[in-house]
This record gives C-alpha cells, sequence and structure tokens, in this order.
C-alpha cells in the first residue's frame, strides 16, 4: 500500500491508535473520492460523530444569505412578493448532509445572465463570504468534537472537509494557524487520487457543473485566461463552460497543495484503498497499517 508519512505533527503509532477509544480524524481531498461515503458509513456504526464542514458553512455561516437569495428571486413574482410581504408563506434551505444544492446553488456562476450568470464582482463577493465561513466551520471542529463527547458520548470523530480547505489555507507554513490548530485536535487524512479518478472527476462535472469555492488568485487569473483564450465580454461569458474550464485547472492547482498538506500535516492514503473500506474496522485497519508503513513521526 502506498503511503507517506512526513510531518512535523507528532503522530500516533500503530498500537497507539489502535487502542486509542477516542479516534478523531479529518479527511482531505477533492470532492467525488470518498470523504463522505467513509462518513456516512463511520456515522452508521453509531460510534462516530460525523461533522460536515459543507453542512456547517450552509447553516450556520451562510444560511441567512441563502435564504435571503430565495427571497429576493421570489419578490421578483408579484404574486409571491404579496405572499412574502403579508408573511402568508416560509421560506428555507432544505440543506442536508446529502443535498448541498442551495450552498452551491448560492455561490453561483460568473457570466451571462442570460444564461444564469451573476456579474463577476458580485461572484467575488460570495467567495470571500464563503472563504470566512469555511475557515469558520473548519475551527469549529475542536467544539463539536468537545460537545459530541459531552452531549452524545462519542469518542470517535469524522470531520469530512470541502475539496476547497487547501484554499484557505497556507500547507507550507509551519505556522499556519488553521492548520496547526487542526492537526493538534485530528489525524489528518488525504484521500489521493490517481490519473483515472482525476478523468472521471472531470467527466462527471462536465455532466453537471456545481459552483465551488476557489482561492482568489486562482480565480481572477482564471476569469482573465478564459475571457482572453474566448474573447468574450464579461457580461457574454457562458456560466456552465467557464466553471467546467476552471475546474479542470483547479486539478492540476490543487494537487500540490494537497500533497503539502500530507507531507507537513497528515497522512496520504490512495482513494484506491479506502473505496475498498466497508466497515469501521476496516477504515480503523487502513489508517493503523498507515502508520505502521513508516512509523511515527517526530
Amino acid at each position: 500500500m502506498e503511503a507517506t508519512i512526513n510531518s512535523p505533527v507528532p503522530r500516533p503509532t500503530r498500537e497507539d491508535w489502535l487502542a486509542n477509544p477516542r479516534k478523531r480524524v479529518l479527511l482531505f481531498g477533492m470532492s467525488g473520492l470518498g470523504k463522505t461515503h467513509i462518513s456516512n458509513l463511520l456515522r452508521g456504526t453509531g460510534k462516530w460523530f460525523h461533522y460536515s464542514v459543507d453542512y456547517r458553512i450552509g447553516t450556520r455561516y451562510m444560511g441567512e444569505y441563502i435564504v435571503d437569495n430565495f427571497k429576493r428571486e421570489a419578490m421578483r413574482n408579484p404574486f409571491l412578493a404579496q405572499l412574502l410581504l403579508t408573511d402568508s408563506i416560509y421560506i428555507a434551505s432544505n440543506l442536508t448532509f446529502h443535498n448541498l444544492t442551495p450552498l452551491s446553488t448560492y455561490l453561483g456562476k460568473p457570466g451571462d445572465p442570460a444564461k444564469g450568470g451573476i456579474p463577476f464582482e458580485e461572484y467575488l463577493r460570495r467567495q470571500e463570504q464563503h472563504r470566512v465561513a469555511e475557515i469558520a466551520a473548519l475551527g469549529d471542529s475542536a467544539h463539536f468534537i468537545a460537545r459530541a463527547e459531552d452531549l452524545y458520548g462519542y469518542g470517535n470523530f469524522i470531520c469530512d472537509t470541502g475539496g476547497s480547505i487547501c484554499e484557505v489555507v497556507d500547507p507550507n507554513d509551519p505556522n499556519d494557524p488553521l492548520l496547526t490548530k487542526l492537526s493538534k485536535d485530528m489525524l489528518m487524512v488525504w484521500l489521493k487520487g490517481d490519473a483515472a479518478h482525476t478523468e472521471e472527476l472531470i467527466r462527471r462535472f462536465d455532466a453537471d457543473p456545481k459552483p465551488m469555492y476557489y482561492e482568489p488568485g486562482f480565480l481572477n487569473a482564471a476569469w482573465e485566461d478564459y475571457r482572453a483564450e474566448t474573447g468574450q465580454a464579461p457580461d457574454k461569458v457562458d456560466p456552465d463552460q467557464f466553471v467546467r474550464w476552471a475546474f479542470a485547472h483547479a486539478l492540476a492547482h490543487r494537487q500540490p497543495r494537497y500533497e503539502a498538506m500530507a507531507k507537513n500535516w497528515g497522512i496520504t492514503l490512495p482513494a484506491n484503498d479506502i473505496s475498498q473500506v466497508d466497515s469501521a474496522q476496516a477504515f480503523e485497519t487502513v489508517i493503523a497499517d498507515t502508520l505502521a508503513s513508516h512509523g511515527s513521526a517526530p
């Protein structure tokens, strides 16, 4: 099994990991490689608390933005506007662990309004809201570790992060405050895809392009490069075509960031190995085997 540990943060030995009654893990990597699948599997045992960062973002930190956006659209319809103004209807987001559509819909896609696009400046504003929310939601994990055990008796904790975690940290900074905190509280595990996974992720995204969060430097450069390639004015860019283009470039942009996070702050598990996990015991074993392969890193 291919795996890597090369971290300044102390890591448990295989024996310590297996003997510890309080196993706390943070999964990171591109969406679609198994983070939520593993998290759901562990939660289903009744012995692991599942903390979804995206769910926390969409409820605690961006819920009001999302619902206000629904209301803004409803107010454009005279029939719905009158019902809203008289408190005759109630509009809410039905965001769940399995349905994050309200969050992605709010983030939107830049480009031609006739094709569902929003102005690039508004897109950047919403992206910044997401950045702030993601940092806060990741920072909340320690609170939920304590809350899960205090309220529900869960000693085991799985943190299911969004694919954009690598965009809100500096994995090469040994003093990065968020990574320092997260790596002390949890064992950080990168689910690493291969070339076949990359092709499949692009294929899925092409079929159903979804809004995503990107680091501002990457996003601004992507917008300028795409417009230079296509010769399109900002309000004529096809929103779906742009996010498809940006996603394909984001995979290459994120890969070295994930790799640095694993090298400096955690461990690496190939996605092919994690896809074979079908029980909590199998998950604990694959982590233990990885730790045994490389020993404890000082």
